[in-house]
């Protein structure tokens, strides 16, 4: 009988302990790399784990079909939302966001990459939360590849184990470059500008793209969007031409501090500039599109595979309001049914990152969640489910020594132009499994024969 995954990963869990548990000097080394290599959120390496996760190809493969046709309903969403005001009402759009929403991107499709952020439990899974704007981590992949080259246990088991490593920072770049074709851009090699706040903790990120790209004959700058011109034909940073304007800048942050005289604005709105992703993707990136999936008013918009989706991969959602809705088959008072049921749910901002603002129900106390539940009615905040979290056994270090430890674990495919290409790894030993909370990621492995 052929070995299981889960007992050959145990077994090589037990060799790196055994080798490598007072290795202080490989320790160092592995963060070194991840100096080097750009893994980093602010200055602090996000890998301190001394192997890949190991995902059976049969498990990769269930996530990537429900992830595909899940951003086929929020398609379907935005673009139904675009022509009906009572629909696009719920998704809590500022007047210059819709506005901008209903520029013409001038590319078919609605987000040039993305990211689902999905919770596994066994067979089953959930996804949380739709990153449409434009999702950190796709250069992460790459530097991983590097650290555990110096892990020689590693290198061995995947010798002996068909296996595939997904890439998704090359995808990225195929991707920019046919959706700037289909806008009409001509240039053989596209300039492309990555543009975000000075400052920001995934700069690092930011460097790893600029070096593949640039290895690749696509002149790129990193900028903010103060260094940004338009002379009515070209938008510029100083001399530079930008055709792609790869925007990691957030979209209500952007538009907190300019408005349409800005030179993006004005070369996007005259067609001048493939902007990836552009303003419409704000639609489904709000956490209200997932209480439009959930709620089932709506379910006239999707097909019959993307409503099996939502009804299996998409938690019970609802925006926190006074109101009466469905829940576990039963009509309930929404609010009375959080404040009663505070251990089963999650109350999040309806448009933030970074796991900021995020309220846990089991983790409060009773007055702490009134006092959630008032502050979320006096803004736009979504109430969803809890669901199971899939914990995993995996070697960690910390100071001088590695130990197993059993942490949480997701699972977050990239999507570009709508199809899965690889995806963070993310564990924590706190409910939110988040890098910018403290979190750690490893990279991907997929085992072919499981």
């Amino acid at each position: 009988m052929n070995p299981t995954l889960d007992t050959l990963v145990r077994e090589l869990d037990e060799s790196l302990i055994e080798r490598y548990q007072n290795d202080s000097p490989l320790f160092e080394r592995l963060d070194q790399v991840q100096h080097e290599t750009g893994i980093l959120h602010d200055d602090r390496p996000i890998c301190p784990f001394l192997r890949p996760h190991f995902f059976p190809r049969s498990r990769y493969e269930n996530v990537k079909a429900a992830a595909e046709t899940l951003h086929g309903a929020f398609e379907r969403l935005t673009e139904a939302a675009l022509v009906d005001p009572e629909l696009l009402s719920e998704f809590g759009l500022t007047e210059m966001e819709e506005r901008m929403a209903r520029i013409d991107p001038r590319h078919g499709g609605l987000c040039v990459s993305s990211r689902f952020d999905a919770f596994l439990d066994g067979d089953d899974f959930k996804f949380l939360e739709y990153n449409a704007e434009t999702p950190a981590g796709i250069g992460d992949q790459y530097s991983f590849d590097k650290v555990f080259d110096l892990v020689p246990e590693v290198g061995k088991f995947l010798e002996r184990n068909a296996h595939w490593r997904p890439n998704p920072y090359i995808t990225l770049l195929e991707t920019l470059d046919a959706t700037y074709r289909e806008f009409g851009g001509k240039r053989e090699r596209p300039n492309i500008a990555i543009v975000d706040w000075e400052g920001v903790s995934t700069f690092s990120e930011f460097k790893i793209l600029e070096r593949h790209w640039l290895m690749n004959g696509y002149n790129t700058v990193i900028a903010n969007p103060y260094e940004l011109d338009y002379d009515g034909e070209h938008l510029r940073v100083g001399d530079f031409v930008v055709d792609i304007f790869y925007k990691r800048v957030i979209i209500h942050e952007f538009l907190e501090r300019f408005d349409e005289s800005h030179p993006l604005i004005r070369a996007y709105s005259d067609g001048k500039v493939l902007m990836a992703n552009n303003f419409r993707v704000k639609i489904p990136h709000k956490k209200t599109s997932f209480a439009v999936l959930s709620e089932g008013r709506w379910a006239h918009l999707f097909t019959p595979d993307q409503l099996r989706a939502i009804d299996r991969h998409i938690p019970w959602t609802r925006r926190i309001r006074a109101a009466k809705t469905s829940y576990r088959g039963e009509e309930v008072d929404l609010l009375e049914c959080v404040r009663q049921n505070r251990e089963r749910f999650i109350l999040k901002p309806h448009d933030d990152y970074g796991g900021h603002g995020i309220r846990f129900g089991w983790e409060s106390s009773e007055s702490e969640w009134e006092t959630v539940i008032d502050q979320a009615l006096d803004a736009i905040f979504v109430v969803q489910e809890r669901v199971p979290v899939e914990k995993t056994s995996i070697p960690t270090y910390s100071g001088e020594h590695a130990n197993l430890e059993n942490l949480n674990i997701d699972f977050d495919p990239f999507l570009f132009r709508g199809k899965v290409h690889g995806g963070l790894v993310r564990l924590s030993s706190k409910s939110l499994v988040n890098v910018s909370q403290g979190g750690g990621e490893t990279s991907l492995v997929v085992m072919e024969n499981f």
